[in-house]
């Protein structure tokens, strides 16, 4: 790719360099759930763990949320952890106000528990600043996300909105879109491409949902995209597929690609 940066790196994952990362994601309702999950994926091959945290049932309580944080931690203590709360909009479990959103946010960038957040590019650029500071004062990452459910933009509005993310302070720029066609697909990988040869400065995350876009989850690598999203028991989101496989995948689109 012509357009080189330094890869963001958290605990001793290099994200932006070789293969796309793995993560997988954490999506217990409960403290005891988390637990377990947090447990199993004690053996699991991956790079980094999301706590999906909008499935917690006290994610209203700033308190609840951060001491289930340390039993995830406890479990996981070299793990690099990503805490998002994905709302209703965007495909999440639930809604809450923006104040909120900010709140919790930014509680959580400076716990010192979790390596990177993952922020909505939607929720508003004074908001996103606001995280984005406060994250950054306490050495956390920052991702800024898109996820489309109704389809897929344009490659002009795709890269259009990896760009805003760029200039918001993302250390990590996401987007996410569902298919309707193989051109939608297309469309997406493409648009990755462009971006990355072109204007990104931080590393890329970008992948076409369902079964259908399945191959953007694996084609990371040469397209541009720095990390991908499987499963071990339970999906968050649709197309995710299991670990094992996705691991063996990209190695041997790695392997051969040299």
């Amino acid at each position: 790719m012509a357009n080189d940066f330094t890869p963001v790196i958290v605990k001793h994952v290099v994200i932006g360099e070789g293969a796309p990362k793995v993560c997988v994601p954490l999506v217990g309702r409960t403290t005891e759930e988390l637990q377990e999950e947090a447990r199993f994926l004690q053996t699991a091959d991956l790079d980094v763990v999301e706590w999906r945290a909008d499935f917690f049932e006290h994610v209203d309580s700033i308190e609840r949320v951060r001491a289930a944080l340390l039993e995830i931690r406890a479990y996981l203590p070299s793990v690099p952890i990503i805490f998002t709360f994905r709302t209703a909009k965007e495909g999440g479990e639930r809604e809450i106000s923006d104040a909120y959103y900010v709140q919790l946010n930014q509680s959580l960038a400076s716990s010192g528990q979790v390596d990177l957040i993952d922020i909505e590019l939607f929720i508003g650029d004074e908001h996103i600043r606001a995280i984005v500071d406060k994250a950054h004062q306490h050495h956390t990452a920052v991702i800024i996300s898109n996820h489309d459910f109704q389809g897929t933009p344009p490659k002009e509005e795709i890269i259009s909105r990896l760009r805003r993310a760029q200039e918001l302070g993302g250390d990590l720029l996401k987007l996410a879109a569902m298919p309707k066609s193989a051109a939608d697909v297309i469309t997406l990988l493409d648009a990755t491409v462009t971006m990355r040869e072109q204007y990104a400065e931080r590393p890329l995350i970008t992948m076409s949902m369902g079964g259908q876009g399945l191959i953007s989850r694996l084609a990371g690598e040469l397209v541009g995209s720095a990390l991908t999203f499987g499963a071990v028991k339970r999906a968050s989101a649709p197309g995710q597929i299991p670990i094992a496989e996705l691991r063996s995948v990209l190695n041997l689109l790695h392997n051969n690609s040299k």
